[in-house]
C-alpha cells in the first residue's frame, strides 16, 4: 500500500505561510486584470481573426490564418457584448486558472498540502506572465483539465455522463488548441486501460456511444484541413526541409524545461550570465529535471491517475516533436506536472532531496521576483511601454497613453497596433 506522501521539502508543513502565500498570491493576480493590453505576435492573430468574422478584415490579416477558432469565439462574444477589455480578458484567464487547479485538486484528492501546489502553479513565471496576456493557453487548461476530471470520475462511479463531458471539454480543448489531441489519444487510452477486461461488453451495452465516438474521430480526419490538423504537419515538414535538426527542436525544449523549474527566462538570466553560462545552465537544469519528472512520473511507484500519465505522455511525445520554441507551450500542463511535483516524498535519498531543496528555494526566489515585476508594470504605464515585448511595441504604447512617443529610439508605429489600443485597451 502506497502511503499519503511524507513530505520533506520546505514549506510543506508550514501551514500557514503557504496559506498566506496563496492569499497574497491571489490578491496580486486580482490587482494584474487592470493591467494595460499586452500586445503578443499570436494576439493579434487572434483579434485579427475576430475582426474578420465581426466587421472587416484589417488590411494586414491573413484571410486563411489557421489558428483555431476556439479562442476567437471568446473574443467574439467579449466584443458581442461589449466588454472586451484587458480586465475582462485577464479576469476570465484567472477564474480559468482557478477552475484548472480546483480540478487537479479533485484528481489528486490524496495529497497532503495542496496549499503546497497551489502555490507551486500560481509562483511559476509562465504562468504569471500569460494570464495577463489575451492567448488560448488559459482556456486550454481549463477545458483539458476539466476533461481529464471528468474522465476520473468517470473511473470512479462509471456515469456515462462524465465519459461525454469528458469528451465534450476534450473537444472544447481541442477548438482551442490542436494539441488537445493528445487529450483524445489519452482518453482513448484510458477508455482502454480502465476498463479493458470490460471492454468489449462496453461496447456492446453502449453501441450508440462507440458509434458517436468513431464518427468523431472520422470527422475530423475528413475536416483535418479545416481544423488546422494539415497545417501544422505541414509547418513542421517544412521547417525540416529548410534544415532544422531533430538535435536543435531537443535543444529548445530542453531549455525551455529548465526555464519552468529555475522559474526564469534564460534569454534574460543569460544576460546576467557569461555567454556560454547562461544557456548551459538552464541546458543542464532542463535535462537533469526532465529526467527527475519521468522517473517519479512514470517510473516510481505512485497513486497517479493513469489519465493524467497518458496526458502527460502524449502531451510530451507532441511538445518534443514540435519544432519551435516557447515555454508558453507548457502553460497548459503546469498544474498537472505541479501536482506530480507535490505527491512525491523527497525522502527516501538524500541527493534528490538536496536538489530539489536548493531548486524550490531558486523557484521561490525568482518565481516571487516576476510577479513583483508583472504587478510593477501592470501598474506603471511608463515601465509598461518601455519593457512590455521586450519594447517591440513601445512608439505604440506610448502614443497610446500619453499622445505622442516618449523617446525618438522608435521609428515606426504600427496602424493595427494603435487601432486595438484605441479599441479595447480602456
Amino acid at each position: 500500500m502506497i502511503r499519503s506522501t511524507a513530505y520533506s521539502l520546505p514549506g510543506h508543513r508550514n501551514t500557514w505561510l503557504l496559506k498566506w502565500a496563496v492569499y497574497v498570491l491571489a490578491v496580486l493576480f486580482f490587482i494584474n486584470c487592470f493591467s494595460p493590453l499586452r500586445i503578443h505576435v499570436d494576439m493579434l492573430r487572434y483579434f485579427a481573426i475576430k475582426d474578420c468574422l465581426e466587421n472587416n478584415c484589417p488590411p494586414t490579416a491573413d484571410r486563411a490564418d489557421y489558428l483555431p477558432f476556439g479562442y476567437t469565439a471568446l473574443l467574439l462574444a467579449l466584443s458581442k457584448l461589449g466588454i472586451l477589455r484587458s480586465f475582462s480578458i485577464i479576469f476570465i484567464n484567472c477564474i480559468y486558472l482557478l477552475g484548472g487547479l480546483y480540478f487537479v485538486r479533485k484528481v489528486f484528492a490524496y495529497i497532503h498540502s495542496p496549499l503546497f501546489l497551489f502555490v507551486l502553479v500560481l509562483l511559476n513565471w509562465t504562468v504569471i506572465k500569460f494570464v495577463d496576456h489575451p492567448l488560448s493557453e488559459l482556456q486550454y487548461l481549463f477545458f483539458s483539465l476539466a476533461s481529464i476530471f471528468a474522465f476520473y470520475q468517470y473511473a470512479k462511479n462509471k456515469k456515462i455522463i462524465n465519459l461525454l463531458m469528458a469528451f465534450l471539454f476534450a473537444a472544447l480543448a481541442f477548438l482551442t488548441r490542436t494539441v488537445g489531441v493528445a487529450l483524445l489519444a489519452a482518453l482513448c487510452l484510458g477508455l482502454i486501460w480502465e476498463f479493458r477486461r470490460q471492454l468489449l461488453e462496453l461496447i456492446s451495452r453502449n453501441k450508440i456511444l462507440v458509434a458517436i465516438l468513431a464518427l468523431c474521430m472520422i470527422a475530423i480526419l475528413i475536416f483535418s484541413k479545416q481544423l488546422g490538423l494539415n497545417h501544422y504537419t505541414g509547418v513542421m515538414s517544412k521547417q525540416f526541409q529548410e534544415g532544422l535538426h531533430f538535435s536543435r527542436i531537443l535543444k529548445w525544449h530542453f531549455l525551455e524545461w529548465g526555464e519552468l523549474f529555475i522559474n526564469t527566462s534564460s534569454i534574460k538570466a543569460s544576460s546576467y550570465l557569461p555567454s556560454p553560462w547562461g544557456i548551459g545552465i538552464f541546458l543542464l537544469a532542463g535535462v537533469i529535471c526532465f529526467a527527475g519528472f519521468i522517473y517519479i512520473c512514470f517510473i516510481k511507484r505512485n497513486r497517479i491517475p493513469f489519465i493524467v500519465k497518458a496526458y502527460l505522455f502524449f502531451y510530451l511525445i507532441l511538445m518534443f516533436a514540435w519544432p519551435f520554441y516557447d515555454p508558453r507551450f507548457w502553460v497548459p500542463v503546469i498544474p498537472l506536472m505541479a501536482a506530480v511535483i507535490a505527491q512525491t516524498s523527497f525522502q527516501e535519498n538524500k541527493a534528490f532531496r538536496l536538489i530539489a531543496s536548493l531548486l524550490l528555494v531558486v523557484y521561490t526566489a525568482f518565481g516571487t521576483v516576476s510577479m513583483v515585476y508583472m504587478t510593477y508594470t501592470s501598474l506603471n504605464r511608463k515601465a509598461f511601454a518601455r519593457t512590455e515585448a521586450n519594447g517591440v511595441y513601445r512608439n505604440e504604447y506610448e502614443t497610446h497613453f500619453f499622445g505622442k512617443p516618449l523617446s525618438d529610439t522608435a521609428t515606426h508605429e504600427d496602424p493595427y497596433v494603435l487601432d486595438v489600443l484605441r479599441r479595447y485597451d480602456k
